[in-house]
């Protein structure tokens, strides 16, 4: 038989309930509803025994309607509530609706004699959530012969086993069925401990704008936790809070698929659901929010790596070891590693829980599929995320607010995670501030540069004007030394005579002490003889003529001639060469140095400041 679409609401005085049964013919149905039971028939859908089992009673007095809508192909079946006014819990938890409270075909192999004392345990018992719970300790022969279990309540155990390809995918615990639970627990914050890497987080510290914008995303349960606050503060009322909480028709459809089953759960077990539903809320809140309502490939990675639950089969006892365990992988997997993530989460999860079991319903049925799309992660629904999206519609929602109110009051820290981060965060300011200082120390010393240097061009300003001043006084001392040619002529014919062949030493600087310099211009270049003999005035003068001519031998080649020494042997005299003259009183007198190459003149290099 199939089972139709359908959807309950209600008002005051009656509950709806709308059928979709395209393709029937509406002579040939019936409906049946008495208490809190009610059945439909209808070829070729046929909904058994107790279809419904209503959260609230129904009465038959002939106020009840119905109607077929033959264009959309629905049945609308109106029924008088039995007292007027009274609100019914739970009509968007299709799963439970669907599954009769009872077996009426006869007595059951196995009989749920615990199920009326647990649902009165659960309408009268409250957890203190703020005292942590003593975890079984399992004896060293029991862990040997019994397998450890893990899952939904701590219900399954073995699935592994039969799953070893698939492991390493889902879980990051080796050997589940034969690692007790203490065992994992210190292998996780190993491994969280081995993987916080201070680089990333000091990176997203400082560098937040990306998880800046991200925290400015708003998802559904904002909006909606306004509008319930909103609501109660004008009519003081708590039971509608369901009315903000909208499932779309594919949720709708994935509820009618789950098969309607009770959990057998003791008090431990319960607590530990419970603690295990906000490791995975939280969880699903930070990929929410770090990818803005969209989903991508590395979705359902980080929904299981964010929860400790899924990945490490972990079972908290305290809402504090919760709390921490996630604010330690957010630091530790994700591509964002930021501490405003983990309040984001927390303060999200917080509302989610306020809004009652709808809004955690609506979360659980995302994650689903979620992991429904995923190769490996399909796994997980079968171990935790399709019980829960069971279990959560039978549970009271004054659970959840009472849980919700230990959680806002559950505090946590940045102490609280282990990792120094404030110490690294303190360390990582003070080198800011020393690069700071260093920048501003580098930029005074820019701009006192521009200052310095404009100091020396001025001081080679002053040198190159000095220079010119002494080329001055060179160029007038030049011409004081051209008054002065009839002693320099007087001292010619002694020269004559005296003249020896040139000696070069290997620095190409004369041995002897007789010099010849060659002083050369672009224009004329000029040669002066000098014996040793000469005044002292006049050695000084053809000095420094000597330090001008030294300076012109250093310029590139082919901008001046290099200077040469003459070196006159005084035993062989040779003829003069061209250019040199004697006039009538057989005195000698220099002319210009012809072009034509003069093999006394020796080319040498004056590189050298010294002999």
């Amino acid at each position: 038989m199939i089972t139709p679409a359908f959807e309950l609401t209600q008002d005051p005085d009656f509950l709806t309930i709308v059928i979709k049964v395209p393709y029937s013919r509406a002579s040939e149905f019936d409906v049946y509803f008495e208490g809190e039971d009610f059945k439909f028939y209808a070829k070729p859908y046929f909904l058994r025994q107790v279809v419904l089992t209503l959260p609230g009673r129904v009465v038959e007095d002939g106020r009840e309607k119905a109607s077929y809508d033959t264009d959309k192909g629905t049945f609308t079946i109106k029924l008088p509530k039995e007292i007027p006014g009274q609100y019914f819990e739970g009509l968007d938890m299709l799963t439970s609706l669907l599954a009769p409270k009872k077996s009426r075909s006869g007595k059951p192999l196995v009989e749920e004699l615990a199920a009326a004392a647990e649902s009165l345990e659960e309408e009268e018992e409250d957890f203190d959530w703020e005292i942590e719970q003593t975890p079984y300790e399992e004896s060293a022969e029991c862990t040997l012969t019994l397998q450890n279990p893990y899952g939904f309540g701590n219900l399954r155990s073995g699935v592994f086993q039969r799953l070893q390809d698939e492991l390493s995918d889902v879980i990051d615990v080796k050997d589940p069925d034969r690692t007790p639970l203490d065992e994992r627990r210190r292998k996780r914050l190993a491994a969280e401990a081995d993987k916080f890497d201070s680089d990333h987080y000091l990176a997203d510290f400082f560098e937040d704008e990306a998880i800046q914008h991200v925290l400015k995303y708003k998802p559904w349960w904002v909006d909606a936790h306004k509008k319930m606050t909103t609501f109660k503060k004008d009519n003081h009322q708590e039971h509608d809070a369901h009315a903000f909480v909208v499932f779309s028709e594919e949720e709708k459809e994935q509820l009618r698929k789950f098969t309607n089953k009770s959990y057998l759960l003791d008090k431990r077990s319960r607590h530990r659901v419970y603690l295990g539903l906000i490791d995975i809320l939280l969880a699903y809140c930070y990929e929410i929010c770090v990818n803005e309502g969209d989903k991508n490939v590395e979705s359902a990675w980080n929904v299981r790596k964010l929860s400790a639950t899924l990945c490490w089969l972990e079972s908290f006892t305290s809402i504090h070891d919760v709390l921490v365990s996630f604010g330690r992988r957010v630091l530790c997997y994700p591509l964002h590693r930021h501490f405003g993530l983990v309040t984001r989460a927390f303060n999200d999860t917080v509302m989610i829980l306020q809004l009652g079991k709808a809004a955690a319903l609506k979360c659980l049925l995302d994650v689903h599929k979620i992991f429904r799309e995923n190769d490996p992660a399909y796994i997980l629904n079968d171990l935790f995320i399709t019980d829960y999206c069971i279990w959560i519609q039978k549970i009271k929602s004054k659970k959840l607010a009472a849980l919700s109110e230990s959680l806002q009051k559950t505090p946590l820290t940045k102490s609280h995670l282990g990792f120094e981060l404030e110490e690294l965060e303190a360390a990582a300011v003070l080198v800011q501030e020393e690069e700071r200082t260093l920048k501003a120390a580098g930029t005074v010393s820019k701009q006192q540069l521009p200052s310095s240097e404009s100091e020396t061009s001025e001081s080679e300003e002053s040198s190159s004007t000095s220079s010119s001043e002494t080329e001055g006084s060179d160029s007038d001392e030049g011409e004081s030394s051209t008054s002065e040619d009839g002693k320099i002529n007087s001292l010619q014919g002694r020269l004559g005579e005296e003249r020896t062949a040139p000696l070069i030493d290997s620095n190409g600087l004369r041995q002897g002490t007789n010099t010849c310099l060659s002083e050369v211009s672009d224009e004329k270049p000029e040669v002066s003889l000098q014996p040793t003999s000469l005044p002292g005035k006049l050695i000084e003068e053809l000095e420094k003529q000597m330090c001008t001519a030294i300076r012109l031998s250093e310029q590139p080649e082919g901008q001046a001639t290099e200077s040469c020494v003459l070196r006159e042997q005084e035993e062989n005299p040779v003829p003069e060469p061209d250019g040199f003259s004697k006039d009538a009183a057989g005195k000698g007198n220099f002319l210009e140095v012809s072009s034509k190459p003069n093999p006394l003149l020796l080319l040498c290099s004056t590189n050298e400041d010294e002999d």
